[in-house]
C-alpha cells in the first residue's frame, strides 16, 4: 500500500461512528476496501458489503490476493436463491459478505440478520444515494436498536462530480447514513501528489493531425451544436450557465438538460423535446468521429438520417449537410466517366437539370464496359457514372504502427549495447505493449489494423458496408410488387434500359449516387453467391486478377473478449497499401466475403511476399478495453503503455501502477487528435472533477452536523413525523390533554417491492413493514384493501404484455377494495402526456384509454394517482386510519392452492357460478348497486327471467330499472326469412 491509502484507513478507523470518503476518479479503492477486510476480525461480527458491481467485487478478491498469500479469506457472495437459513448462518458466522440491499433489508425486517451479529457496514458507489435509497433503510434499521453496539458505516465514493449534483449532495448523503465526518482526498491533495510524483513514468504526448474532412466534420457538429443550445436558451426553462459546449462533451450533461426539464416535461413543445434529444445525437457523433473509422462513421449517419427523418431539428440545419457530405468523401466519391467530379452538393436549385452525356459517347462507354474485364473503375448502368473509392484511414493508425515498430527498435537495439536477453532494471515486467482503447470493437479494429493491414481492413469494412446496401434492396425490392417491365431492365441486372436518353438517365444527383452505390452493391453481391457456389476452385479463382497492395489474410472468428493479444513478429505481417492507387469495386478486382466475418480478396502470393519483405518488426501487443473496467496491471506487467484513446481514469491508475512499482522502467504514450473535441474534453474532465473538489471543501467547512446524527436518537417516534396538530380548547375533552395510546401501523409488504424506495418511506413515517411473499398485490393494508402499485415505466408494459389485467381480476376475486396506485416520479411531471395529445376517441395506443377501459370493466377497481413516495406514505396512512391491521398469515395464503388444491376466500368457488354472475351484470338495468340482490333472491338465471315486474322492481330498486330488464328478456328474437 502506498503511505496515502494508509493514511485514508487510518483516518477513518479514528471515528467509531465511520465516514464518507470521496476519492478522485483512478484512485485505488478497490485496495481501501481489501485493506479495511484485512483489518476485520470474525469475533466483533459479519463486515457487510452494499452495492458492489461485478467488476469491483472481481477487483476486491485479486487485491486481497496480493496482499494476503498464500491463503486469503475471500468475502462470500450472498445470493438471492440461497435458502434462508443458509442466509441466517452466513450472517451470524462473522465472515465477510457481498450482500444486495433488497435481501439485507428483507432479511433485517425478518430478524434472519440480527444488528448485533453486524460489526461494520460498507458502502460502495455512495454518490448514487439519496434518503429513499435502500442502503439509507439499511442504516437506519441498525442504528435504530438502542441497545445494540455502534455500528461504523463506511462509505466509498470515486465520482466527485456527482457528489456535487443536486442542492448540497455530500451533506444529504452523509445524513443518510448516520455518519459525521467527510474525508475527501483529491489528486491535487499533498500527500497524494507526494506519492504519485515521486517515481513518474515517462511520458510522451503525441499530437496527430487529423484530416481536413474529419476537421470539417467537427466544425459542422460543434457549429450545430451550438445552434441547438441557443435554440434551447430561448425557451426561458433552463439554466442558462450549464449551456455551453463544453460541458455537452460530457454524457452527464443529457441528464442535467433532462433533470431540470423533468417537473415541466408535458407542458414544453415538440420542438423543445426533440432539441434535448439532438444534443444527445450530437455528442456522440463528435465521439464517433475520434473512436471509428470512416465507413463506419457513415453507416451510422446513414442509420441516423432514416430513424431521426423529419423529426430532427439538427438534420435541416445548413451545417448538418456539411456532416453528410464529408462523411461521404471520406469513403467514396461519384466521377463522371470522363473524369470529371460530379458535385453532390443537395443545396442546387431542384429545378435546374444537369447536362446529359450524348448518344453517341453512351454507346461507346457501353462497349468499354462490356469489353472490359479488369477496368480500374467500375461504370454504372445510368450512363457513365463512376464509383471512385477513398476509403480514408484513421490518421492514428498510421501513427500507432510507426509507434510500434519505433518501440521495437529501441528494444533492439539497447538488447544489442547490453548483451542481455531483457533489458536493465526491467526483470520483473514482460515485453508487452498494452494499448488501451476506448470500447471492445475498437479493440478488435487496431488489432486487425496490425495483423491485416490498414487498407485491407478499410477494404472490408467497405465490402460489408455495399453488403448491407444490397441486402437492404433486396429486401425493397422483394416487398415491392413486381413491375410489368420485362426482365433485363434496371441498374441492379446490369443493362440499361432501352428507350430515350432522358428515361435512361435520372435527373438528379442523389439518383446518380444511389444508383452507382447499388450497383457496387449488387456486383458485391453477385460475387459473394458465386463464391459459395464455386468454392475453392483454383481454376476459376486463378482467372481473377487483383489489384495491387491488398492484404492477404483469412477470416476468422474472434472470441469477443476485452483483451485480445498480437503478436507481430518482423516476417509474417504485411505492409499497408496507404500510397497505393485506389481500386473500385468491380468483377476482375474485386472478391467480396460471403459473410460479414471474411475479408475481401487478397493478394496474389507474389505481390504478397514482395510486400512482406518491406515490413519491420513490432513487439507484442495486448489490447485493452476501458469499458471492460478490468485491472490487469498486475497480471501483465507492461513496460509500455499507449493511450490510444485518453481517459483520466486510467491515466491515475498508470500512475498507482507505476507508484507501487518505483524500480520498473514505464513508457506512457499519449495519441490525441490536434484541435480536436477529445483534447477539450480530456482536459475539460480534469478541470471538472478539481472544481467539483473545491466545491466539496467549500462544504465541509461550512457543513452544520446534527447530534443526533449518530443514529441514536430516531425510531418509530422519530421527530420527522408529522405530529397531529391539536386546538388550544381542546385539553378539556382529551382527559386533561392526555394523549392516546396510538396503535402501531403495519403494511404487509411483498419481497420484491423492496427494489422500490416506497417500503423505506413508510418505515420513517413509523410503520412496521412485514415482508412476505404475496401472490395477490404488492401491499396489503388491511383486511379488505390490497395495492397493486404501478410506475409509469411498469403501468406501460404492464398494459402492453395484459399483466396488469390478470392483476386487477385476482385482487377482485380475494378482496373488497382493490387499489390500483399509479404512482409518479418526485422529480418528473405529474401527468401522462399533455393536454394537447389527448384524443377524443378510444385509441388502443392511448394510455388514458386503457385506464377507461379498465376502469369500466372493473368497477370495483379504485385508482389512486401519487406525486411522490411521500404523497403514497400520506395516502396510506389515510387509507389505513379506520382500518384493522392485516393478518401476515392470512395475507401469504391468499390465492395459494392447499393440498387439496381448494383456495381460501376465492368467489370462484362451487358456492358462486362467475360466468352466471358477468352475464348477469351485462344485462341492461342490472347495476353495481342492485345485481347483490338479484343473486341472493334468484336461484339461477332461469328463475330471474319468470319473475314479474313487480318483484322485479322490488329487488332492482326502482320501476325503470324493471321495466329495462323484463322488456329485454321478453323480447323476440330475429328470424332469418
Amino acid at each position: 500500500m502506498l503511505p496515502f491509502e494508509e493514511q485514508i484507513v487510518s483516518d477513518l478507523m479514528e471515528d467509531p461512528n465511520g465516514g464518507l470518503v470521496v476519492l478522485s476518479s483512478g484512485l485505488p479503492l478497490s485496495s481501501l476496501v481489501a485493506s479495511l477486510l484485512l483489518l476485520h476480525h470474525p469475533s466483533r461480527g459479519s463486515l457487510l458489503i452494499l452495492s458492489a458491481s461485478d467488476s469491483q467485487k472481481s477487483s476486491i478478491s485479486r487485491c486481497l490476493l496480493l496482499l494476503q498469500n498464500p491463503n486469503p479469506n475471500l468475502p462470500s457472495d450472498v445470493p438471492g436463491d440461497l435458502p434462508s437459513h443458509h442466509r441466517a448462518a452466513l450472517y451470524s458466522s462473522g465472515a465477510a459478505l457481498f450482500v444486495t440491499p433488497r435481501i439485507l433489508v428483507a432479511d433485517l425486517l425478518t430478524s434472519r440478520c440480527v444488528p448485533s451479529a453486524v460489526a461494520s457496514l460498507l458502502i460502495l458507489n455512495a454518490h448514487r444515494l439519496s434518503d429513499t435509497s435502500t442502503e439509507a433503510f439499511i442504516a437506519r434499521l441498525l442504528r435504530a436498536q438502542p441497545n445494540s453496539p455502534l455500528i461504523p458505516v463506511l462509505a466509498f465514493s470515486d465520482r466527485p462530480h456527482a457528489m456535487v449534483s443536486g442542492f448540497a449532495k455530500a451533506e444529504r448523503v452523509m445524513k443518510c447514513l448516520f455518519v459525521r465526518r467527510l474525508h475527501l482526498w483529491p489528486r491535487f491533495h499533498v500527500l497524494v501528489s507526494a506519492d504519485l510524483e515521486k517515481e513518474p513514468p515517462e511520458v510522451v504526448d503525441i499530437r496527430v493531425p487529423m484530416s481536413p474532412a474529419m476537421k470539417g466534420i467537427q466544425s459542422a457538429v460543434l457549429e450545430a451544436m451550438d445552434a441547438c443550445l441557443k435554440e434551447l436558451r430561448r425557451t426561458n426553462k433552463v439554466d442558462v450557465e450549464d449551456l455551453t459546449v463544453e460541458k455537452g462533451l460530457f454524457k452527464s450533461f443529457d441528464e442535467i438538460v433532462r433533470r431540470q426539464l423533468d417537473p415541466i416535461w408535458h407542458t414544453i413543445g415538440k420542438k423543445t423535446k426533440q432539441l434535448v434529444s439532438d444534443l444527445k445525437t450530437l455528442r456522440k457523433l463528435l465521439d464517433y468521429l475520434v473512436r471509428y473509422d470512416a465507413v463506419t462513421y457513415l453507416k451510422y449517419l446513414d442509420t441516423l438520417r432514416v430513424s431521426e427523418g423529419v423529426r430532427s431539428v439538427w438534420i435541416f440545419a445548413d451545417s448538418s449537410h456539411k456532416i453528410f457530405e464529408l462523411a461521404k468523401k471520406r469513403v467514396y466519391q461519384v466521377v463522371r466517366a470522363d473524369d470529371m467530379k460530379i458535385s453532390t452538393d443537395n443545396k442546387t436549385t431542384p429545378g435546374k437539370k444537369r447536362r446529359m452525356i450524348n448518344d453517341e459517347k453512351e454507346k461507346e462507354i457501353e462497349k468499354e464496359a462490356s469489353s472490359s474485364k479488369a477496368g480500374d473503375r467500375k461504370i454504372d448502368a445510368s450512363g457513365g457514372i463512376v464509383l471512385e473509392e477513398v476509403l480514408e484511414e484513421a490518421p492514428k493508425w498510421k501513427v500507432l504502427r510507426e509507434l510500434l515498430e519505433e518501440i521495437e527498435e529501441e528494444r533492439r537495439k539497447e538488447k544489442q549495447s547490453t548483451g542481455q536477453p531483457m533489458p536493465e532494471a526491467a526483470s520483473d515486467s514482460s515485453d508487452i505493449v498494452l494499448v488501451a482503447c476506448k470500447d471492445e470493437r475498437s479493440c478488435l479494429q487496431l488489432e486487425e489494423c496490425i495483423s491485416k493491414g490498414q487498407h485491407q481492413v478499410m477494404r472490408e469494412e467497405w465490402g460489408k458496408y455495399l453488403l448491407g446496401k444490397a441486402e437492404l434492396h433486396g429486401l425493397r425490392k422483394r416487398n415491392r410488387k413486381k413491375s410489368q417491365e420485362p426482365k433485363g431492365f434496371g441498374v441492379l441486372d446490369g443493362m440499361i434500359a432501352s428507350g430515350s436518353s432522358e428515361n435512361a438517365q435520372p435527373s438528379s444527383i442523389s439518383k446518380l449516387e444511389n444508383d452507382a452505390l447499388l450497383a457496387a452493391a449488387s456486383e458485391i453481391s453477385n460475387l459473394a453467391k458465386e463464391e459459395i457456389e464455386v468454392g475453392d476452385n483454383p481454376k476459376i479463382n486463378s482467372r481473377r486478377k487483383v489489384g495491387k497492395g491488398r492484404g492477404t489474410g483469412r477470416g476468422k472468428g474472434k472470441s469477443r473478449k476485452a483483451i485480445t493479444n498480437v503478436q507481430a513478429p518482423g516476417n509474417k505481417r504485411k505492409k499497408s497499401a496507404e500510397n497505393d492507387k485506389i481500386q473500385p469495386i468491380s468483377a476482375e478486382t474485386e472478391g467480396p466475403p460471403s459473410n460479414s466475418d471474411r475479408p475481401l480478396e487478397g493478394t496474389s502470393h507474389e505481390s504478397g511476399l514482395e510486400d512482406l519483405m518491406d515490413l519491420k518488426p513490432l513487439p507484442p501487443v495486448q489490447f485493452y478495453a476501458l469499458d471492460s473496467d478490468q485491472h490487469i496491471f498486475n497480471v501483465l506487467k507492461p513496460s509500455v503503455i499507449i493511450a490510444y484513446h485518453p481517459d483520466m481514469t486510467f491515466v491515475r491508475e498508470i500512475e498507482i501502477y507505476k507508484a507501487e512499482n518505483p524500480t520498473k522502467k514505464l513508457k506512457v504514450y499519449f495519441l490525441f487528435y490536434e484541435d480536436s473535441t477529445e483534447v477539450q474534453k480530456f482536459e475539460a474532465s480534469i478541470r471538472r472533477e478539481n472544481g467539483a473538489f473545491e466545491s466539496l471543501i467549500r462544504q465541509k467547512s461550512l457543513m452544520m452536523i446534527p447530534v443526533d446524527q449518530n443514529g441514536r436518537c430516531i425510531g418509530p417516534s422519530a421527530s420527522n413525523e408529522v405530529q397531529s396538530i391539536n386546538l388550544p380548547n381542546s385539553a378539556t375533552r382529551k382527559a386533561g390533554g392526555r394523549k392516546p395510546l396510538e396503535k402501531e401501523m403495519q403494511v404487509i409488504v411483498d419481497m420484491r417491492e423492496f427494489m422500490s424506495s416506497l417500503p423505506n418511506v413508510l418505515h420513517q413515517k413509523g410503520m412496521r413493514i412485514i415482508p412476505v411473499t404475496l401472490e395477490v398485490g404488492d401491499y396489503v393494508l388491511s383486511p379488505l384493501i390490497c395495492v397493486e402499485r404501478k410506475s409509469i415505466g411498469d403501468l406501460f408494459q404492464s398494459f402492453a404484455s395484459g399483466r396488469l389485467y390478470n392483476q386487477v381480476e385476482t385482487m377482485i376475486r380475494y378482496y373488497r377494495i382493490p387499489v390500483l396506485l399509479i404512482e409518479f416520479s418526485q422529480d418528473k411531471s405529474f401527468s401522462f402526456q399533455s393536454a394537447n395529445e389527448i384524443g377524443d376517441d378510444v385509441s388502443p395506443t392511448n394510455i388514458i384509454s386503457k385506464l377507461s377501459l379498465l376502469v369500466l370493466h372493473f368497477p370495483r377497481l379504485r385508482l389512486v394517482w401519487s406525486r411522490s413516495v411521500h404523497a403514497t406514505a400520506e395516502i396510506f396512512a389515510s387509507l389505513k386510519a379506520n382500518q384493522d391491521e392485516p393478518d401476515e398469515t392470512k395475507a401469504m395464503r391468499v390465492g395459494v392452492p392447499s393440498e387439496d388444491g381448494i383456495v381460501e376466500n376465492d368467489v370462484r368457488a362451487e358456492n358462486y357460478n362467475t360466468s352466471a354472475i358477468e352475464f348477469l351484470r351485462r344485462l341492461p338495468g342490472v347495476t353495481d348497486s342492485n345485481y347483490r340482490a338479484l343473486m341472493d333472491n334468484c336461484k339461477n338465471l332461469a328463475e330471474l327471467a319468470l319473475l314479474p315486474v313487480e318483484r322485479l322492481a322490488e329487488l332492482m330498486g326502482g320501476q325503470k330499472a324493471a321495466r329495462t330488464l323484463k322488456e329485454f328478456l321478453d323480447a323476440k328474437c330475429p328470424t332469418m326469412l
